[in-house]
């Protein structure tokens, strides 16, 4: 059994997660940027479907990115340098977030469910008018192709979903944000859950504990000036990376 949330009654402590699904932690009836802002800095996140209550996670172990290891093939580079190169594509942050978070809620194949209900869009739109959550997009020829969207507090970036309508947008938008979080001294990107997907670009897991150590100190950082990189096109940040050995 797990704890039922009342508003304002804290989270138990992760430790008390079941191993069975892994890293369930308690449910509620309410999500809200307030409730988010509580469960981020303790390794807590939600993911629960349009007809179950609110579920709260914190898995054992824990999917992350570490900026540094992030996966470069020798295909994907060309896809990046022309990137670069051509004026039809911008890389935009914060550029158009509310269409960002409604393609990541879109279906995909044949799966027509998703975990980013209305509730869920709320919340993470207050946040992001509070400048604490972010989109990285992909524009070619003025249209929205690809992109992600995250929650930022201090030092640490919390990856929440991407989608593509054009070939390897959402890797392109992934690679911007890396090198971006890179110069920003930021180390990790939670990436919550293990997928095959985000193991071939470099995301590996950790212990539950290694995680909450890192927390501690990254969401107490000093916050990156988010606006100063808003409004303006950010093509450069994918020049120069370096290739997956």
């Amino acid at each position: 059994m797990i704890p039922w949330l009342m508003p304002g009654q804290p989270f138990p402590p992760v430790a008390a997660a079941l191993q069975v699904p892994n890293g369930l932690l308690a449910a509620s009836a309410e999500l809200t940027a307030e409730r988010l802002l509580i469960a981020y800095p303790q390794g807590i996140f939600p993911w629960y479907s349009d007809a179950e209550p609110v579920l709260w996670w914190s898995p054992d172990p824990r999917m992350v990115l570490f900026t540094e290891d992030f996966k470069i093939s020798r295909s994907f580079a060309k896809t990046l340098r022309r990137a670069v190169r051509e004026t039809s594509i911008e890389l935009r942050l914060d550029r158009a977030f509310d269409a960002v978070i409604r393609a990541c809620a879109g279906p995909r194949d044949a799966d027509a469910g998703t975990w980013i209900t209305d509730p869920v869009t709320a919340a993470y739109t207050e946040l992001h008018r509070r400048n604490l959550a972010h989109s990285m997009e992909v524009w070619i020829d003025g249209r929205l192709v690809g992109g992600l969207y995250g929650v930022a507090l201090g030092r640490m970036f919390y990856g929440e979903s991407m989608f593509s309508h054009a070939t390897d947008a959402s890797k392109i938008a992934l690679a911007a944000l890396v090198r971006l979080l890179r110069a920003e001294q930021v180390r990790v990107i939670d990436c919550q859950q293990n997928t095959r997907h985000l193991a071939s670009l470099g995301a590996r897991e950790i212990s539950r504990t290694d995680f909450m150590t890192h927390l501690q100190t990254s969401v107490r950082a000093a916050p990156i000036a988010w606006r100063e990189y808003a409004g303006r096109p950010l093509n450069a940040l994918l020049d120069n990376f370096r290739l997956a050995d």
